[in-house]
């Protein structure tokens, strides 16, 4: 066996990456391929955000294995005929590739194997690349998948998790196979002005400053809204410029309490894989439906864009919403308020909310985003689907200084105290020079709408 094909989606890396080990241990020569998939970008993912965060990943990738004496080929077009074309100029017998969860990724593969198959040339797929735990290997007796995170999680933490591979020495890539250059972020319009930077390298660095200085607070911090003490790592999970799989074992081997907290949260990534991999539906249809209406674009879309704008009148959830669309990124609780805020309080299709952050999260990802959201607004795998988080509650509690709704929300800068999230109190301050909105609607009011529509009245 002489050459091989490494086909790059969501595995940006070259740390612990299975399918590139595996071609340099079975062949002399590895092609390393990144196709920028037109369907992709049809299909509306390609936003401007995740463009210029995976043109960073791209450079940094190609970056590496320069240095290694080999070099990243890019493509664009159809990624089946892309992978067959660089397979044939190649002379390749073999593509690597890992394993994904979507519909349009199952559905690639078999098109790949198929197109691939015809040319004699055999296509593995490895597990384990994107995930800590693969899809299908946990399932209770009486299903295809864990439908609730808690028995997901006891299960989840009694597997071995493999151990990490380091990053090969050197790569060395046939002539003859042509390559554009890898995308840059320069010129793309749209992009969040407090967007991070991507790729492995910075990945790396951040990963290991949060285990030396973040997560042994993260038990008791990562709720708070203002002292930001998450890890911010989700966007190199997404574009897998960190491996989980290292993550997980490094994680661990600081200890403490903080450390298991923030593997569960990893847990939580592959509990809603595996959902998404036995009920690929979900990622637009009711996981669970209530029979009700919730209100759409047509019914609603003052409400709609006074949320995707930051004008709601509560100040927790408009600081949650100009964060996403100044750093691409928005903290988790605040994920959880906003969501709840628009999918119970304005009692509007969670589809909405989903659609508007996968344009602006540069984590956007379809198995995280669509349940998380089918979460929030009790469609999805929540076993208490009708709770309401209050966001005038939730504000005090986790943010009781009002120091984040303060750097996101200036018109609020000079507000002290508790009326920073207590709409009754700012209406008796002066409007005009704080020239910020009246609330929406009474918290009361949307409550009452909510539990009527889910007949719980």
């Amino acid at each position: 066996m002489n050459v091989s094909v490494v086909l790059f989606t969501s595995d940006l890396r070259l740390h612990d990456h299975p399918p590139l080990c595996a071609a340099l241990d079975g062949s002399r020569q590895v092609v390393p391929l990144f196709v920028r998939d037109r369907a992709v970008a049809g299909a509306g993912f390609a936003a401007p955000n995740r463009l210029a965060f995976l043109a960073d990943c791209l450079g940094d990738l190609d970056a590496g294995l320069r240095e290694r004496g080999g070099r990243l080929v890019v493509r664009s077009g159809d990624l089946v005929e892309e992978v067959c074309r660089a397979a044939a100029q190649a002379d390749a017998d073999e593509v690597h590739l890992a394993a994904d969860v979507s519909a349009y990724a199952q559905r690639r593969e078999e098109r790949l194997r198929r197109a691939l198959e015809a040319e004699g040339v055999r296509l593995h797929v490895h597990d384990t690349v994107t995930t800590v735990v693969d899809p299908g290997v946990l399932t209770p007796a009486s299903s295809d998948h864990f439908a609730v995170f808690t028995p997901y999680f006891r299960h989840w933490s009694q597997q071995r998790v493999r151990d990490a591979l380091g990053a090969p020495r050197s790569v060395r890539v046939p002539d003859g196979v042509g390559s554009q250059e890898p995308p840059s972020r320069k010129g793309l319009a749209g992009l969040s002005p407090g967007l991070a930077p991507g790729g492995e390298t910075e990945g790396r660095g951040r990963l290991a400053s949060w285990l030396r200085s973040g997560v042994t607070a993260y038990e008791e911090g990562h709720d708070d809204l203002a002292g930001d003490a998450t890890s911010r790592l989700s966007p190199h999970l997404h574009f897998g410029t960190l491996s989980p799989v290292e993550v997980v074992h490094r994680a661990r081997a600081t200890g403490g309490p903080g450390a298991e907290a923030f593997v569960r949260q990893l847990a939580w990534r592959d509990f809603h894989r595996q959902v998404l991999a036995a009920r690929p539906a979900a990622a637009h249809a009711d996981y669970r439906t209530k029979h009700d209406r919730p209100r759409t674009e047509r019914t609603a879309a003052e409400d709609i864009e006074a949320w995707r704008q930051g004008r709601t009148g509560y100040p927790v959830v408009d600081a949650a919403m100009r964060q996403l669309r100044h750093e691409g990124w928005m903290h988790n609780r605040g994920r959880l308020l906003t969501a709840s805020f628009l999918a119970k309080t304005l009692y509007v299709d969670w589809r909405i909310g989903a659609r508007h952050f996968l344009e602006l999260l540069v984590d956007g990802d379809v198995a995280n985003n669509q349940l998380n959201w089918q979460w929030m607004a009790g469609t999805g795998t929540d076993s208490r689907p009708n709770r309401v988080l209050n966001p005038v509650t939730q504000g005090r509690r986790y943010d009781p200084e009002g120091a984040y709704v303060r750097r996101w929300v200036p018109e609020l800068a000079d507000v002290t105290g508790p009326a920073v999230h207590e709409p009754w109190r700012l209406r008796g301050l002066e409007r005009a020079a704080l020239d910020y909105p009246d609330p929406l609607l009474e918290l009361s009011d949307g409550l009452a709408r909510f539990r009527r529509a889910r007949g719980r009245d």
